[in-house]
């Protein structure tokens, strides 16, 4: 008897990710948190930094919940904006929308005497038809409320520098931070903090960088039937690259990533097509094994078109490609320290797998700017990021607690920066040593 055909998909076995939750738990159990060598800012402006963060929470769980509530796309985050604006406002700060040549940013800053200039960036866009599913409502409350804690220290004058608060549209797939880079948005800025929730607290955890390539084959139409010796099938290009990307695979580093999809492959079954056109992203975990890994998918796409007899385009980073995170640890001890106030411990680098990644805009600030970008948890282990669940979690009570105890972990690391000159050169001294500002433009090409 011929076994029915199925018509659902069969249920992914987890027991792979079950093994991993095991050995984090296990290595968390006795993993050392990354320690500081530098005192920080003073407690008591510490504390009262705290207590401004916590005099606001009323209004940054509100603006987390509207902007969950209100989701809005890349590059459409105009209500997003205005809300944090607004917020501002009503605690005696101004500030600028549709800054840096995009409509949607926003730049606010408060300043006192001389000293460091440190950014907080806030990421609000959200995505298409799971709304808040990346937890960018969290993210934009915890940058608001630290932003408003730096700004309280600053008026006080108990510290000196200033404290930028900028908005950043649309993290997901649109690259804003490198417009707004390009733009000059972070010159004279000294070091960059923001935080990513998630479902465990890590210090400091790899993002990938990111490339993207479009490849639009071009063939030549004829009758599939009558006379299909008198085509080039771009389809048939297009199935031949996703193959030859496909045993790539087994030849890359563990981190590498590679994932397509076809967006056309034609229009009827009895027409060769000759046009048909798939989008691949590339991401890997260094900039060199990145260049390496385009180079090799730029070749299997090339070949592609020559065995089909079909010609290609290829067009690289339609939008701005994304850099892997180059992460301060000097920072991230701090904020660490910061945490750990907060009754949380951030895991160190190493304890989290880095097959547990995506990618992020931020990684192309970290190699122009110190930074940093803490994951926060707010969903249990089991739940991934970028899926209704994790949407759900990001309004849950597990997030709330995430924006408070975030936006004082961000806001009292920044405050160490403006008050502590050794920790500043340490950060420095780290960034230095790691490659210094990075060509990002050239490197991309």
């Amino acid at each position: 008897m011929t076994a029915p055909v199925p018509t659902r998909p069969t249920t992914p076995d987890g027991s792979y990710l079950e093994g991993v939750r095991t050995g984090i738990d296990r290595a968390a159990a006795t993993a050392t948190p990354l320690r500081s060598a530098h005192a920080g800012a003073p407690a008591a402006l510490l504390d009262a930094t705290e207590a401004a963060v916590e005099a606001a929470a009323d209004d940054l769980l509100a603006l987390s919940h509207d902007l969950h509530a209100h989701p809005e796309e890349a590059f459409a985050e105009h209500r997003s904006a205005r809300a944090v604006a607004d917020l501002l406002a009503r605690h005696g700060v101004g500030a600028a929308v549709g800054v840096h040549g995009l409509d949607t940013a926003l730049r606010a800053s408060v300043s006192h005497g001389d000293g460091p200039t440190v950014a907080v960036l806030a990421e609000y866009d959200a995505l298409p038809g799971l709304g808040h599913g990346c937890g960018h409502n969290v993210i934009c409350a915890t940058a608001v409320g630290a932003f408003l804690g730096l700004a309280h220290a600053l008026r006080s004058g108990a510290a000196g520098g200033t404290a930028v608060l900028l908005g950043t549209p649309a993290e997901e797939g649109g690259g804003g931070k490198e417009f707004l880079a390009r733009a000059g948005a972070f010159d004279g800025v000294d070091a960059v903090v923001m935080l990513h929730p998630f479902s465990y607290d890590v210090a400091a955890q790899p993002f990938l960088g990111r490339r993207q390539v479009r490849a639009t084959y071009h063939g030549v139409a004829a009758h599939a039937a009558a006379q299909p010796f008198m085509g080039r099938n771009a389809l048939d290009a297009v199935v031949a690259g996703y193959n030859g990307i496909a045993m790539l695979r087994q030849h890359t580093t563990p981190d590498d990533r590679v994932h397509g999809i076809v967006l056309d492959g034609g229009r009827r079954p009895n027409v060769v097509p000759d046009r048909a056109v798939a989008e691949y992203y590339v991401r890997s975990a260094e900039p060199a094994t990145l260049a390496d890994l385009c180079a090799r998918v730029d070749l299997v796409l090339r070949a592609a078109a020559a065995m089909t007899g079909t010609g290609v385009e290829l067009e690289w980073d339609r939008q701005p490609a994304y850099l892997p995170i180059r992460a301060n640890l000097e920072l991230a001890a701090r904020w660490t320290a910061h945490q750990a106030r907060r009754g949380r411990t951030s895991l160190p680098p190493g304890v989290v797998p880095t097959t547990l990644t995506g990618s992020t805009d931020l990684g192309n600030v970290s190699v122009r700017v110190p930074a940093i970008h803490p994951m926060l948890a707010v969903s249990s282990p089991d739940v991934s990021l970028h899926t209704a669940a994790f949407a759900a979690a990001a309004a849950s009570p597990a997030a709330d607690a995430a924006v408070l105890d975030g936006a004082v972990g961000l806001a009292l690391t920044a405050l160490d920066v403006l008050a502590d000159p050794g920790l500043l050169a340490a950060v420095r001294a780290e960034f230095e040593a790691a490659g210094g500002v990075m060509d990002v433009e050239g490197f991309l090409g």
